[in-house]
């Protein structure tokens, strides 16, 4: 299944907020920064990243929903997204 950036806004939006946030964390650790704030700052990276991934999935959903509705053949099933979602998790 293709990506399509215009549908994956959100997540794109949220992937950005992460890789921020990361450049955050490794500057704090090249840094020597205070140990809970970087832990705290990673913690948010992490849920960051969850949900883009769940927003990918979802739109996935969607996009598998609506050929199904008319009359495609979607690109994967619901079955195989969620597989491969939690494959990474």
């Amino acid at each position: 299944m293709e990506m399509e950036p215009e549908l994956l806004g959100d997540a794109l939006t949220r992937l950005r907020r992460a890789q921020g946030q990361l450049a955050g964390v490794i500057e704090a650790i090249e840094e020597g920064g205070d140990c809970a704030h970087v832990l705290t700052q990673l913690a948010a990276v992490s849920r960051a990243l969850d949900r883009a991934g769940f927003k990918i999935v979802a739109t996935g959903m969607r996009h598998c929903q609506a050929a199904r509705d008319s009359g495609d053949e979607p690109p994967m099933t619901e079955r195989e997204l969620e597989r491969l979602f939690l494959a990474l998790a």
